[in-house]
């Protein structure tokens, strides 16, 4: 209605063409949302109204293709039109091109392109560099404080929904952390990471732990571990608000691994630090004005160094991409003369690091088709006991039985049923009674 409306006024011109490039960015990101989890939807461009069309209001749904296609030449179409810059929580050509980009890398992949046409890959590489070669954006120096209200709309953050403490607008993010401090409430703690998300993180010295020669010991599992690590997990024998943490079994720690959920703390052995404020660790605190980051500039450098590799192999600029992501966590340079698989898999596994905790995870398990992989089989967590005076980590299955993905269906969420029965030209998605 925003459109059809201020395209027909007379207000002046330089204004309508950013309010109506903003509107049609907006339409597009929530669309892309849809796309991703639901496949094709019904393409909407025209104003409903039931009482004069009737049953014409219900439109089907078009192709997941004519959807993606939709979406992408929306975003080309409206990036001139916006400013480089723009006021805090408004749409910009960076953000245009971010949404362009992320749909095409998610169009790339194996679930939407079984028969990886190579030229799906490029165009994700194309635009991303687009947004590179905007020299607007840049890494912030600092992880830790990055999601900070402090530090809203810095130099990394590309498109970011805003904030206000004090109101229903306040970003509630004492939920994700840790429950207890010196015996007192101080979060929910409802978000738990788990054995498997921590055992990503390298060591200082750049290698998987999975690595003979990285020096891990699983007993000391938390020794020499890269930066982003200590920036995004709290642990046992971390500090947190001024208290040593514990999750060891047996010593009376409120904290403990609960794999029961029996006392409502971890029930991995962990708590989330990244993005949690300790100014606003209570509980019911509802003062902090933090920013929810939808895009940020790492992303874009490791998103156009996946799509680089995938077109064409990894060149000079594939290695720049990902080593300057890595470098802000004061880790070496990737080793000269990884093949395309080896570059894959370390570009996942900076995504998974870099991007944890930031409703990243999901959309790459389903573009990359390994969904059915890695949301299948158990979770784990850290059992930590006392044993003979000698602190023993053992990894267990976490509470909650083995997650069950179906590869038949779950690529894509069911139709909501009360969707369908207001639109009956809704079809479902297959496998879905």
């Amino acid at each position: 209605m925003f459109i059809e409306k201020a395209t027909a006024s007379d207000l002046p011109e330089s204004w309508k063409k950013v309010r109506l490039a903003e509107a049609r960015f907006l339409r597009a990101y929530f669309y892309s949302l849809l796309w991703t989890y639901y496949g094709g939807v019904p393409i909407i461009t025209d104003v409903l109204n039931l009482s004069e069309q009737g049953d014409a209001v219900f439109r089907p749904r078009n192709t997941s293709e004519e959807t993606a296609d939709f979406i992408i030449s929306e975003c080309a179409a409206i990036a001139p039109d916006l400013p480089v810059s723009a006021a805090s929580g408004r749409a910009t050509q960076g953000a245009a091109l971010t949404l362009q980009g992320s749909c095409e890398l998610f169009n790339a992949g194996a679930l939407k392109n079984p028969n990886n046409d190579l030229s799906r890959w490029e165009k994700a590489a194309t635009t991303f560099q687009k947004v590179i070669d905007l020299n607007k954006y840049d890494l912030f120096p600092d992880y830790a404080t990055l999601f900070f209200e402090e530090n809203n709309n810095n130099v990394e953050v590309i498109f970011s929904r805003q904030h206000l403490g004090g109101t229903s607008l306040a970003n509630y993010v004492g939920q994700i952390g840790p429950r207890f401090v010196n015996g007192s409430l101080t979060g929910w703690g409802h978000l738990d990471p788990t054995q498997d998300i921590v055992d990503e993180y390298a060591m200082a010295n750049g290698l998987p732990i999975t690595d003979p020669a990285s020096g891990y010991d699983p007993q000391k599992p938390y020794v020499n571990r890269e930066k982003r690590f200590y920036e995004s997990i709290v642990y046992d024998g971390s500090e947190w608000l001024g208290a040593t943490m514990i999750m060891k079994q047996g010593v009376g720690s409120l904290n403990a691994t609960d794999l029961n959920n029996s006392s409502i703390s971890t029930r991995t052995g962990y708590y989330v630090r990244k993005m949690v404020n300790p100014k606003y660790a209570g509980a019911m605190d509802n003062g902090n004005s933090a920013n929810f980051i939808i895009f940020r500039y790492a992303e874009v450098l490791l998103s156009y160094a996946e799509a680089r590799n995938e077109a064409s192999g990894p060149d000079q600029s594939v290695y720049d991409a990902v080593n300057a992501v890595r470098e802000r966590s004061d880790l070496p340079d990737l080793p000269l003369g990884l093949n395309q698989a080896d570059m894959r898999k370390a570009i996942l596994r900076e995504r998974r690091v870099e991007l944890a905790f930031e409703d990243k995870r999901l959309p790459d398990l389903l573009r990359s088709r390994l969904a059915e992989v890695k949301l299948n089989g158990t979770v784990h967590a850290i059992k930590i006991d006392i044993v003979g005076g000698n602190t023993v980590y053992t990894v267990v299955p976490a509470g909650g039985g083995a997650k069950a993905f179906d590869p038949a269906k779950n690529y894509l969420l069911p139709i909501p049923q009360y969707a369908i029965d207001v639109n009956p030209q809704l079809e479902q998605n297959p496998n879905y009674e």
